[in-house]
């Protein structure tokens, strides 16, 4: 039987989703919490996969990872939960058929990256982002390597931003994408939004044929990955209890997160002015 698991990670302590040789990896961890429980019997036999790779430090709310399983009624996520890691857990689970593929199948993706909002223009942003919007050439905004697809053509669906308090959220939705191309979509963005360039910028960046130029992508630690559409879509049964359990470990942990970010901003010393000068 295959079984479908949505998971979600804090990415920070990953070397990216999948598995690497003598790396700690997500897809390793959820590996071995299958194979102590029992759920599968070797690694070749689950043939586990997932619907999306997402590089070191890139964090995930609805990862989907199928695998091959005999235990079915032990491949639930509170069972899973007791095996894995503090920051992997498994919290929602389906049967599926045998030929489905959590990557092809998708129809589309949604990420979001949480920027810092210090000194950036929101509704130039905004302008910004629309263009954006349809299908494109990505070329200047994905890192190339020889395992990259031929075609860098893709359809971006959504791209909203909205400000969220003291940091900006910025959603994007497509059908899929390239490697790095939302944290260069975003840095692109933010160079808008900070005034070092010019809206225009952008649509020039999205014609590689005439304009090729590089760009860097903002820091791995700011990307969530948030959700993947199916149709049909799995029938998903979603375990409460793992859901609690996540949300008490995370509302704490948000806590100290928020206590250690003020003791930081003690450590920013301002220098004293010389009393003898002047």
């Amino acid at each position: 039987m295959k079984i479908a698991l949505k998971i979600g990670y804090d990415g920070t302590h990953f070397s990216g989703s999948q598995i690497q040789p003598d790396k700690r990896t997500v897809e390793g961890a959820l590996l071995q919490a299958l194979l102590e429980t029992e759920v599968i019997k070797n690694a070749e036999a689950a043939d586990l996969s997932s619907s999306s790779r997402t590089d070191a430090g890139v964090h995930s709310i609805g990862q989907v990872v199928t695998f091959f399983t005999d235990n079915p009624r032990m491949a639930i996520p509170r069972i899973l939960n007791s095996k894995l890691p503090q920051d992997v857990w498994a919290w929602a689970y389906a049967e599926v058929p045998d030929n489905f593929d959590p990557r092809r199948h998708a129809i589309h993706r949604r990420y979001r990256y949480i920027l810092n909002a210090d000194g950036y223009d929101i509704s130039k942003m905004r302008e910004a982002a629309k263009l954006f919007i349809g299908t494109h050439n990505f070329s200047n905004f994905t890192k190339k390597d020889k395992d990259s697809p031929k075609s860098t053509i893709r359809k971006v669906e959504k791209l909203d931003i909205r400000s969220h308090g003291s940091v900006i959220k910025i959603d994007i939705v497509a059908n899929s994408y390239l490697w790095n191309m939302v944290r260069k979509i975003v840095s692109a963005l933010s160079l808008v939004g900070n005034g070092t360039r010019e809206t225009a910028w952008i649509s020039k960046m999205l014609d590689p044929e005439n304009y090729e130029k590089g760009i860097e992508p903002v820091p791995a630690y700011g990307l969530i990955f948030v959700d993947i559409k199916y149709d049909p879509e799995p029938e998903w049964v979603i375990d409460n209890y793992s859901i609690k359990q996540t949300n008490d470990f995370y509302t704490k942990e948000a806590s100290r997160l928020r206590v250690i970010s003020t003791i930081s901003e003690q450590f920013i010393m301002q220098p004293e002015k010389d009393k003898d000068l002047g």
